[in-house]
């Protein structure tokens, strides 16, 4: 039960940079975990420690993060004696060991390793499925939800070389009865969208960005969205599958005003607007395609237009860059009823017991979550089982291509089909993990 040994590498994740894996080994053996890492990451995420040497991997090499598990987490964990069952008062250890608000000493993406690690062995111990282990330790009961995935299958923003200002356009299958009907719905979609694409832009525009989905020769956003809207109904899924969309609007925010065209070397003034405009804009989009959830539709500390936006929402208005996760900046968006849902990325805060707290105070407001994958993942499917370990219904993880996206779909697939094989009844999330302005997700577990 006790910590044996912990070590930790650098590996590669999926854009080719570096990134730290966690080797921690109990009396029933060796258990793993590698960490995800953002490209667009809010000003105030846990820290990410770099190496910063330009002349090894661009600077983003990660042997201090390595160094600091080796050398000062390994021993003074296993010196402490904790168990791997007692997940909070190991992620407290860590947190009192960096000694930092950010964890900037040791780095977010060292203690996080640490974290899942210890999660993963904790429930190896038990001999429980992770899910189970995660539910557990945030105190939620069967049944267990299978979320509803928001697959982003158009890419712009920071995430592709067209000029669409939009980051991620996402299917969201809402009307399918299982995970395995919602796996069906999305795979056809982006198949009938891949067609689409390749009829309107070209056999070159079919070609797949970092998280899988497609980024075509476009610069609107009501060029995307119609794209989507066609593909959804082709491929005979009109009120079955919804959409959704992230602005990264942070990315684009510039002296006070958004800049749609900012990817050009001299920007449209036309497209400079205030944040009432853009609120303006994405109302339109509303009103004419069937889109369930936009998220970080402003800057991260543009608080006015976020309250202003989400009072007028009948939709969810999710908090990325705005919140990060962290239980703080979560309480005040709450007291300034600026959005109604949590994007919740782990190694945004850093340990699983921040994000169970995060995820609590998220659902004791009324607000939608939904558990995220980073820009450059790997092949760690834990975002899965803490998804359905949480019951928040919501899952965001990419496209159905490349491994480390599918990785996850698949693992979910599996969980829902062992409940089942077990006699179990797991609940689809569907639409009712959503938010609706003012309305508090309608799935039974608060």
């Amino acid at each position: 039960m006790s910590i044996s040994k912990i070590f930790a590498r650098q590996i590669f994740d999926s854009r080719g940079n570096p990134t730290v894996e966690v080797d921690l080994w109990t009396h029933k053996g060796r258990h793993r975990a590698s960490v995800p890492s953002g490209a667009s990451t809010g000003a105030h995420e846990a820290v990410e420690l770099r190496d910063e040497d330009k002349n090894a991997y661009m600077g983003k090499g990660v042997s201090k993060a390595v160094h600091n598990i080796n050398d000062i987490i390994s021993r003074e964990l296993i010196k402490s004696g904790l168990k791997v069952t007692q997940q909070k008062e190991i992620d407290e250890f860590l947190i009192k060991l960096d000694g930092t608000p950010n964890k900037a000493k040791l780095g977010a993406n060292a203690i996080v390793g640490v974290s899942m690690a210890v999660a993963i062995a904790g429930a190896a111990e038990q001999g429980l499925p992770l899910y189970q282990h995660i539910a557990s330790l945030a105190n939620v009961p069967p049944p267990y939800i299978l979320p509803c995935p928001s697959l982003n299958v158009i890419n712009g923003g920071r995430h592709a070389g067209n000029k669409l200002p939009i980051q991620e356009l996402m299917i969201v299958p809402t009307g399918a009865s299982s995970f395995q009907e919602a796996m069906k719905f999305a795979t056809e979609t982006y198949q009938t969208l891949k067609k689409v694409i390749k009829e309107k832009y070209g056999l070159d525009a079919t070609n797949v960005g970092d998280e899988g989905g497609f980024a075509p020769s476009i610069s609107t956003g009501e060029e995307a969205l119609d794209l989507l809207q066609d593909a959804i109904k082709r491929a005979g899924y009109t009120d079955k599958v919804k959409i959704a969309f992230d602005a990264a609007s942070s990315e684009f925010f510039q002296d006070g005003k958004y800049n749609l065209d900012f990817k050009s070397t001299k920007p449209d003034p036309k497209k400079l607007l205030t944040g009432k405009q853009l609120a303006d804009l994405y109302l339109s989009y509303v009103k004419k395609y069937p889109i369930v959830m936009i998220e970080d539709p402003f800057d991260q500390d543009d608080w006015e237009a976020w309250e202003s936006f989400t009072k007028k929402s009948t939709f969810e208005v999710t908090g990325d860059d705005l919140l990060v996760t962290n239980p703080k900046r979560i309480k005040t968006a709450v007291d300034k009823k600026a959005c109604n849902a949590l994007l919740l990325k782990v190694n945004q805060i850093g340990t699983i017991t921040e994000s169970i707290q995060a995820a609590q105070m998220a659902k004791s407001a009324g607000w939608g979550v939904m558990v995220s994958h980073r820009f450059g993942e790997t092949e760690n499917t834990f975002i899965s089982d803490l998804v359905v370990g949480l019951g928040v219904g919501q899952i965001k993880t990419g496209a159905p291509a490349r491994s480390e996206r599918v990785a996850k779909y698949n693992n979910l697939l599996r969980i829902e089909e062992s409940l089942i094989t077990t006699g179990e009844k797991p609940i689809y999330a569907g639409i009712k993990g959503f938010s609706k302005g003012n309305s508090a997700p309608t799935l039974s577990k608060n």
